[in-house]
C-alpha cells in the first residue's frame, strides 16, 4: 500500500502532506523524537522514537518500502531511502532522485565545511508560498507517476 512517511521533527509542510493524503485516501506516518499534536485520523500516525542520534531516520528506513514516499529535508536520509526505492521529496518540493542525491550529499558536504569554518552562518532561508506550491505539485506528481505504475498498491481502501 502506497505509504507516506513524513521525517516530522521540523518539517514545515506536515498541513500540505495530510492534505494531499486526505484527497488520496493515503496513510500517513509521521517519525519524530518528540510527541506532537497530529489530526485524529485513523490514517495518520505518530511515532516517536528515541531521543538517540539519527534514531528518527533508522525508523523510517527500516520501515519503508519500495514505491513509498518520504518527505524529509535530511540528505543523507533521502540518499538511504532512494536505496530502499522509495520516492524522496524535500520541504521545498525539490525531488531527491538517483541521479541528483550525489550532488546533493556533495553540496550539503561543502555547506557543512563553509559553517564550520565560520565562512557562511546561518540555516536555510524559511519556507515561501512558493515553495510549499511547489512541494504540493510534487508531492501530487509523484503519487499520480506510483499510482499509474502500481495501481493496485495505492489507497487504503485495500
Amino acid at each position: 500500500m502506497l505509504h507516506i512517511f513524513v521525517d516530522a521533527d521540523a518539517c514545515p509542510i506536515k498541513q500540505e502532506v495530510y492534505r494531499v493524503a486526505s484527497r488520496y485516501c493515503l496513510h500517513v506516518t509521521l517519525v519524530a523524537n518528540a510527541w506532537m499534536r497530529v489530526p485524529d485520523e485513523q490514517w495518520i500516525v505518530l511515532e516517536v522514537v528515541e531521543d538517540g542520534f539519527d534514531a528518527a531516520d533508522d525508523w523510517i528506513v527500516e520501515h519503508v518500502q519500495s514505491h513509498d514516499i518520504v518527505v524529509t529535508a535530511d540528505i543523507p536520509l533521502a540518499s538511504r531511502c532512494l536505496k530502499e526505492g522509495a520516492r524522496v521529496i524535500g520541504s521545498t518540493g525539490r525531488p531527491f532522485t538517483e541521479e541528483n542525491i550525489g550532488e546533493a550529499v556533495a553540496t550539503r558536504d561543502l555547506l557543512s565545511d563553509l559553517r564550520d569554518t565560520g565562512e557562511i552562518t546561518g540555516g536555510p532561508p524559511p519556507l515561501t508560498k512558493r515553495d510549499r506550491s511547489r512541494f504540493l505539485q510534487e508531492l501530487d506528481a509523484v503519487i499520480q507517476s506510483i499510482r499509474r505504475k502500481h495501481p493496485f498498491n495505492s489507497t487504503l481502501e485495500e
